[in-house]
């Protein structure tokens, strides 16, 4: 079997279906589909598992008591028979030929350790190709991930547009539990600083970021024990030497830690990751943020926070004049 593929699911009872068909509508047959539920308290598990009731040979639903998505993505490679595992979350969707695609990639890249494709930013109802730092022209080859990565912001690689060895995945060891906001890029970052990555810049993945607020990682502050900036420490020498690896965080740090930054809860535990910061790889406007009076930065913070409220609300009215 060449490809195993793992959705992982945690109350997305709305969503799920579409992420299962667009993995079964695939024009590539080679695969198995395991869907792994952490305890959802809605009726995603119902709607899994009458979707896998029409597609027996293909489908496996595995339930597990709620681990977070670490550990249902490494028990769905746990239970994978596949040479190769690919992740997707279950609001985001596939594209049909996604696996076709990911398979001739495979064939002409066999030295590359992890394998992605381009991917749609799906938001307020319109999709657009991810910005990710790669020139115009690329096709498809290898790329430098560090190098990628640090141009745009945007990932190279996301957990709904990669495929990986599943003997390198076990290799690894996998996502790293207790991680909460970043689990995939610590792996990702694992993997690519000791393997080649072979990209297909074709948008192939559609990456979903309407779902409700309160069920995004990424619009809240975590603690930062289960952040990944605070939780680099092992990359600490590589970091040092490898300078690619080193703007790359730099950058993440400046534009991932401006919110804990200004909070009151982790204003002290976020200053010993900004002192890691080498400013001359980081664009002037984070140093400014960072060095100017912090009470001004939070009215500012405020400020945006109430004008993108109101653009949404702008938005969802001109959505509904238009179905009107």
């Amino acid at each position: 079997m060449r490809f195993s593929v793992i959705v992982p699911l945690y109350n997305k009872e709305e969503f799920v279906e579409r992420t299962i068909q667009s993995v079964l509508a695939q024009s590539y047959s080679d695969f198995e589909l395991i869907v792994v539920d952490d305890g959802s308290t809605d009726n995603s598990l119902t709607v899994a598992k009458d979707c896998a009731k029409k597609n027996e040979e293909k489908c496996q639903i595995v339930s597990q008591p709620n681990g977070g998505v670490a550990t249902a993505r490494n028990n769905g490679v746990a239970h994978a028979k596949g040479d190769y595992v690919c992740f997707l979350d279950s609001d985001d969707w596939w594209e049909p030929d996604f696996l076709s695609e990911m398979a001739g990639l495979i064939d002409r890249y066999p030295e590359a350790g992890m394998y992605g494709t381009g991917f749609y930013l799906v938001k307020n109802g319109q999709k657009r190709i991810a910005p990710i730092g790669i020139d115009s022209n690329f096709d498809e080859g290898y790329i430098n991930y560090c190098q990628v990565y640090a141009k745009t912001l945007c990932m190279p690689i996301t957990s709904s547009s990669v495929a990986v060895s599943r003997q390198l995945f076990l290799e690894t060891r996998g996502f790293r539990k207790g991680i909460s906001l970043g689990e995939d890029f610590d792996l990702w970052i694992r993997l690519a600083l000791k393997n080649k990555v072979a990209l297909v810049a074709k948008p192939l993945a559609n990456y979903f970021q309407d779902i409700p607020p309160s069920k995004r990682a990424t619009r809240r502050l975590h603690d930062p024990q289960t952040h990944m900036l605070w939780n680099f420490d092992y990359l600490r020498e590589e970091e040092l030497r490898n300078r690619d690896l080193k703007i790359l965080l730099d950058r993440l740090r400046a534009s991932g830690l401006y919110y804990y930054f200004l909070s009151k809860e982790y204003h002290s535990a976020t200053l010993d990751q900004i002192a890691k910061i080498d400013w001359s790889n980081v664009s002037p406007k984070w140093y400014k943020r960072y060095h100017s009076p912090i009470w001004y930065q939070r009215i500012l913070v405020v400020s945006k926070k109430r004008m993108s409220a109101v653009k949404q609300i702008c938005l969802k009215l001109l959505r509904k004049l238009k179905k009107a």
